[in-house]
């Protein structure tokens, strides 16, 4: 059996109970009669105080205990008589597992996130850390969980992968060229897959395959983008949570993906009160209460065109001006939900001209079956789309957007033999988190960020 957590300690504590607890020291302080240690091994977001004895023998050693030692404590549960916790150890004893010298960087005082980021093996044993990837955990078990429930499969699609999926050509070559060496010139076809191939930007392509056998699958994995945007909402490697359903229209994709993301909510609202309740007094975050208030509120639906007339016709003067065949920019989608809406909206039919080629083309020759998602706070949370399933009009609309039809005739093939109807979505997992913790850079929310220029870990 694995030694017990203080979270598990304390859900089953007893008065007089005997307990190890094995954990860091998050602070020190004495009085004339004791030292209270303010001990956390990150099973849940406070510490277990641990009350030393000026009278035991080994009292002595507490000088050599400074802030982040890791202690193996021994002692009695009791009733606690300090504000905001039940319970602490009277210790009869403590072992130093690991110890901490004084120039440990992080002291029991304020620090920015901007330096947290300079220590990032680190930065886990702070309370934002901690919370953060605790919460993270949270959301990828459940968004596994909704799915399981749904009866989807979870499909692994390539990492390394010969197809750019968003036709942006912001890729990472992958290679075991020497491309060091003087005088050569690269070739894929020496190189060792032959071909050209590059870390995936999204396993949607390989998992439209797997839709058309398996009928409802998903993708949950790292994503690559090879794009130089030094920004607090872009990183170099993310994850990303795809879904893809065959015999589903543009609907069905908008109700899974707001299903998917009420389910979030609302499991994280009953999970971590205390981790929402930090940020909403540490972050100005969203509480509980405000995660629940989301999981039960009404998706309203506009057309993109009726979007564009609304910012037009708005008092609000925008930075970008709204304007047809533009891409809407996250000051617009803002105003959208919080102004306009006063909730989470869906955006729908987009002009074909800015978006993907695999998009179904509308009735109208000039939209296609797009769908992006908005919350209020962070604007586009979700982007999906109805598949362009009839081979014509696809290979058409590759032709059109310089998308080579031959390189991907394996794609084609999807809509020559047994086609159907079909769609899904694209979730960025670090947009959900960051948007849960309210934190405001990506780069808070994953555990080792890759940005342009920045790479040690």
């Amino acid at each position: 059996m694995l030694k017990a957590t203080i979270q598990e300690i304390l859900a089953g504590a007893k008065a007089g109970q005997s307990v190890e607890v094995y954990a860091w020291v998050r602070s020190k302080r004495e009085s004339k009669a004791c030292a209270f240690l303010a001990m956390g091994d990150g099973s849940f977001q406070g510490t277990l105080q641990c009350v030393v004895d000026r009278e035991l023998g080994c009292f002595a050693n507490l000088g050599d205990v400074q802030t982040g030692t890791c202690l193996k404590v021994v002692g009695e549960i009791k009733e606690s008589p300090a504000k905001g916790q039940s319970w602490e150890v009277a210790a009869s004893g403590f072992e130093v597992i690991g110890s901490c010298p004084t120039d440990y960087p992080l002291q029991k005082k304020g620090h920015t996130l901007e330096f947290l980021r300079e220590i990032l093996h680190l930065r886990p044993r702070t309370n934002t850390h901690n919370a953060v990837f605790r919460i993270r955990n949270t959301i990828a078990q459940e968004i596994h969980q909704f799915f399981r429930q749904q009866g989807f499969v979870w499909v692994h699609t390539p990492i390394i992968t010969s197809s750019d999926a968003e036709g942006a050509g912001e890729m990472f070559r992958v290679t075991t060229f020497p491309v060091k060496a003087e005088g050569l010139k690269y070739d894929s076809s020496r190189d060792f897959f032959g071909n050209d191939s590059f870390l995936t930007v999204s396993g949607q392509l390989q998992g439209e395959a797997f839709a058309h056998s398996h009928s409802r699958i998903y993708t949950f994995g790292p994503t690559f983008r090879a794009e130089n945007s030094n920004t607090s909402r872009h990183l170099a490697e993310f994850w990303m949570v795809e879904p893809e359903v065959a015999f589903a229209d543009l609907q069905d994709v908008k109700n899974l993906a707001f299903a998917l993301l009420q389910h979030v909510f609302k499991r994280v609202a009953e999970l971590h009160p205390e981790e929402m309740q930090f940020f909403k007094k540490f972050y100005k975050g969203k509480s509980s209460e405000d995660l629940l208030a989301l999981a039960s509120a009404k998706l309203e639906t506009v057309t993109y065109t009726d979007a564009i007339d609304l910012l037009a016709k708005s008092s609000k003067k925008f930075e970008f001006e709204p304007k047809w065949g533009s891409d809407l920019q996250t000051e617009h989608e803002r105003y959208l939900c919080e102004e306009v809406f006063k909730g989470p909206i869906a955006v729908i039919d987009y002009p074909a001209d800015i978006k993907a080629f695999y998009m179904r083309m509308n009735e109208d020759g000039k939209t296609v079956a797009a769908m992006d998602v908005l919350v209020p706070g962070v604007g586009e949370i979700i982007g999906g789309s109805q598949r362009e399933e009839r081979l014509p009009q696809l290979v058409e609309r590759m032709k059109a957007m310089s998308v080579s039809p031959e390189h991907l005739d394996w794609y084609l093939d999807l809509r020559k033999f047994g086609t159907c109807p079909h769609g899904g979505f694209g979730l960025g997992f670090e947009r959900i988190v960051q948007y849960v913790t309210s934190m405001a850079n990506i780069r808070d929310v994953i555990p080792f960020p890759r940005t342009p220029g920045s790479i040690y870990y």
